[in-house]
């Protein structure tokens, strides 16, 4: 099964979210002890991830991870229960750079389209952490299940700085406020005179998707299922119902300016559109009628982030800025939003609500004024001779 280095296989999606078989049709490939009924790995994985089928956000992520691993060992010629110790090294390095490159990474494509790549391109440190986590879940789950008779990650030595993800570090994934208000006024340039019903349409769709994303915090497949009709006007005030990760029920305070962006898209989708009324998509194709999928949301939002980069470099902006928008994802909108609420004095009960999380050290990770006042006081303590003033 081993692959000739001069005739590289493109991988393919190897995992469904559907139920596996069921009914094994070769014992020989199933251990004696086994729990579950799979023919290969990859039914066997697909058997854990229905696990986890009540939280289709949680499922995905799962999945695209689990595949990743599986496509590698194919291309190694292995099989799950020949992984060892050593081979996770080999895999780590290989999440930090995907070779060849255009065999494995990709622009966001449907699963089953001749373009689709595992990766978006090469993982950030705190990305390889989280996958081998999830996979770590993943291997000690068929262990139980009888598949597999070892769990290699087990064996790492600096295990609890790796895959202990129970300490999480702040969120430092997101905009600053001045990079994100530079962002906005972008947004919100006067078209001119002359634009096309097209081009105003476009203008307007963005300013929705950047204003939803920024004042309510919500994750890409809750703002492409938003619906009009999950607009609730009670005592006066809005509120958004939202199911999100885990298929959970939140209601969330919508404030007047998301309102406002709101009730602008309306008057582009026509007579009835309203919110609480109607049961049309928040968000909407240039049709004017039919949902934004979230892959078409993502590449939306990716190339308005390029382009203000782009506009930014050429009006000699800071280098640092420009790169982090180039670097930035749309899950930073969402990093960004509840970042700013947070320094802006929302009670951390408040945000955690806002954020749908379910433990309050989660939420915590995104405040950051104990930082801001220690690197304060930090900054008193100078070298001999230097100017005190400027460490005010």
């Amino acid at each position: 099964m081993s692959r000739s280095p001069s005739a590289p296989v493109v991988p393919a999606p190897l995992l469904t979210l559907d139920e596996p078989s069921g009914v094994a049709t070769s014992r020989a490939l199933i251990p004696f002890e086994a729990a579950i009924l799979a023919n290969s790995d990859a039914e066997a994985v697909a058997a854990w991830l229905q696990e986890y089928r009540g939280s289709p956000q949680t499922q995905r992520s799962y999945r695209r991870e689990a595949e990743r691993l599986l496509l590698w060992l194919d291309v190694q010629g292995m099989r799950l229960c020949e992984l060892r110790r050593p081979h996770l090294d080999e895999f780590e390095a290989f999440l930090a750079d995907p070779q060849p490159r255009e065999l494995w990474i990709g622009p966001v494509k449907p699963r089953h389209h001749p373009g689709w790549r595992p990766f978006r391109g090469p993982l950030a440190p705190a990305s390889r952490r989280q996958s081998l986590v999830i996979l770590q879940g993943m291997v000690s789950w068929l262990l139980e299940a009888g598949w597999l008779t070892h769990n290699p990650f087990r064996l790492m030595r600096d295990k609890r700085r790796r895959l202990d993800n129970r300490r999480s570090a702040r969120v430092e994934r997101y905009l600053e406020r001045p990079l994100w208000e530079w962002l906005w006024n972008w947004l919100n340039r006067p078209l001119d005179e002359q634009a096309s019903a097209r081009s105003r349409t476009l203008w307007q769709r963005r300013r929705l998707v950047f204003g939803f994303a920024y004042l309510l915090a919500p994750r890409i497949s809750e703002m492409c299922e938003a619906r009009l009709s999950d607009l609730m006007l009670r005592e006066g005030r809005w509120w958004w119902r939202v199911v999100g990760k885990g298929s959970k029920l939140a209601e969330i305070p919508v404030p007047p300016d998301m309102m406002q962006l709101i009730q602008e898209a309306c008057g582009h989708y026509g007579p009835g559109e309203s919110p609480g009324y109607s049961d049309g998509p928040v968000l909407r194709r240039l049709d004017g009628k039919t949902p934004l999928g979230a892959n078409q949301l993502y590449r939306l939002i990716r190339q308005a982030l390029g382009e203000a980069a782009d506009v930014m470099e050429q009006q000699g902006g800071d280098p640092l800025s420009v790169a982090r928008l180039r670097q930035a994802t749309p899950h930073w909108l969402r990093h960004t939003a509840l970042t700013h609420q947070a320094q802006a004095g929302v009670e951390l009960r408040y945000l955690a609500e806002s954020a749908r999380h379910s433990r309050l050290d989660t939420t915590a990770r995104y405040l950051h004024t104990e930082d801001e006042e220690w690197h304060r006081q930090q900054s008193r303590h100078r070298l001999a001779g230097s100017n005190e003033s400027e460490a005010e």
